[in-house]
Parts: C-alpha cells; sequence; structure tokens
C-alpha cells in the first residue's frame, strides 16, 4: 500500500522544514519530485539529497504569490515530467499581531502568502489534473484554521487558513468529477524555521503542556503519513477533508 512509483509530486515551500520532510517521504515511496521555493540554493541542496534516493527531482525557484512565476512553474514541471499527479501547498508566512493592532500590510501579506497563493498555485496545476483525470490535492492549514487562540495575537493567520480550509472544500466538490481530490492537512505545533524563535519559550512550552494531549510538540516526519495517505490511490474515495495533525489539541 501507499506506493508512489510513477508518480510525480510537486511540494511549494520546499527549501526548509515541513516542506523538505513531506518531499523526502514522497521520494521514499517513490514518487518523482518537483520542489518550489524562493531560496534556490536551498532546494538545490534539497533536490541533491532527494535524488540520493534513487528517484528525480526538479527544483524550480518560485514566488508563490506571482501569478507568472507561479504559471511558468507548472509549465516547466509539465515540459520536464509530462504530468503532476500530487500538489502540496506548503507554502507559507504570516505577520503576527491582534485585530486591534494589526496593520493593513500585515494583513495583506499574511493573506497573499497563505490563502491567495493556495488559489494561484492550485489554478496553475490543476488544470494539468484535469486533463489527466487524475490528482491529488493537498493543502497544509493549520490548528489554527479552526479554532483561536490566547497566547498570541494572530488574527490574519486564523483568517487565512480558515479560508485554506473551506478553499479546499470548494475545490473537492468542484473537481470531483474529473477524479481529483482535493484535502487538507491541519499541523498543530511543529518545529520549524518559522516557528522555532517561539515554540522554545517557557511560556509557550508551558501552554503546549496544558494544551496539548500528548504534551508534546510535532517530531519531524510526523506529518509525512497523513500526506502520503491523501497523496495515495488508496485515498480514491477521500476528498473535502480536514485532518489535524497535532498530538489531540483540537480534539479538546
Amino acid at each position: 500500500m501507499f506506493n508512489l512509483q510513477g508518480r510525480v509530486a510537486v511540494v511549494t515551500g520546499a527549501s526548509s522544514g515541513l516542506g523538505v520532510q513531506m518531499a523526502t517521504g514522497f521520494a521514499k515511496q517513490g514518487a518523482d519530485l518537483v520542489i518550489m521555493a524562493r531560496r534556490m540554493d536551498r532546494l538545490q541542496e534539497v533536490a541533491e539529497k532527494i535524488r540520493a534516493l534513487g528517484v528525480r527531482c526538479l527544483p524550480i525557484q518560485c514566488d508563490v504569490t506571482n501569478t507568472e512565476a507561479v504559471n511558468k512553474a507548472a509549465e516547466e514541471a509539465i515540459k520536464y515530467y509530462g504530468k503532476v499527479d500530487i500538489l502540496v501547498n506548503n507554502a507559507g508566512a504570516s505577520k503576527n499581531a491582534g485585530v486591534i493592532d494589526m496593520t493593513d500590510e500585515e494583513w495583506d501579506f499574511t493573506m497573499e502568502v497563505d490563502l491567495s497563493s493556495v488559489f494561484k498555485v492550485t489554478r496553475a496545476f490543476a488544470k494539468y489534473m484535469v486533463e489527466k483525470e487524475y490528482g491529488r490535492i493537498i493543502n497544509i492549514a493549520s490548528i489554527y484554521g479552526q479554532v483561536g487562540n490566547t497566547v498570541m495575537g494572530t488574527v490574519s493567520y486564523h483568517a487565512s487558513k480558515g479560508g485554506v480550509i473551506n478553499f479546499t472544500r470548494a475545490v473537492a466538490a468542484e473537481l470531483a468529477k474529473y477524479n481529483v481530490t482535493c484535502n487538507t492537512i491541519s499541523p498543530g505545533y511543529f518545529e520549524t524555521e518559522l516557528t522555532v524563535d517561539v515554540l522554545n519559550t517557557e511560556a509557550f512550552t508551558n501552554f503546549m503542556k496544558a494544551t496539548v494531549p500528548l504534551g508534546r510538540y510535532g517530531r519531524e516526519g510526523e506529518l509525512n503519513a497523513a500526506a502520503i495517505f491523501l497523496a495515495s490511490e488508496e485515498a480514491s474515495y477521500v476528498t473535502g477533508q480536514n485532518i489535524s495533525v497535532d498530538g489531540g489539541y483540537t480534539a479538546i
């Protein structure tokens, strides 16, 4: 089960963190990769490690908020492989503040990177999936797309990730007739470049221990199983769903 040999997977935000982990997870299941991010030097390093696993890997420098760059990336991937079977919209960033203090610039930045980019990348790649009548789209949201929080102000992030979850449902309903599924993964607290400074504070560690039933942060690779499942042929009847990988945070 869950053999991805012969499949081509695209992962955005794949120069670090969860993107690298999921791309590596797909490669270990036999998938060829397209990895996308803004930092080409980092992508080249990741691509070398992925190729060492015995699969092909095409790194593409791309700002996922730029429509022209996204469309060109999709064209390059299709030219190289002839198809795209799996798309993981993982790229993201946010500027944090509460609703009273957040500026227009902070709000617009977060919505553009975390929500509009998901639309732009999905639009660019989904048309090729529709042509082949096969596709697995996986959008990375967050537990903060489902709930609020009392530990820090990050209203735009909550809004953008909530948007990703319902965008996923809309795409799932629209593309089902083409045998294209679309699902969301909502990670809990995982240590990455973007989160390490916050998560390693004493205050946030104490908050996590009080609110996460498993009592710890997510470890490297623990998101991969959900991504591999949703990308697989075995998940052909799963669409429009949101899977929380959060140590039980959203269960209480």
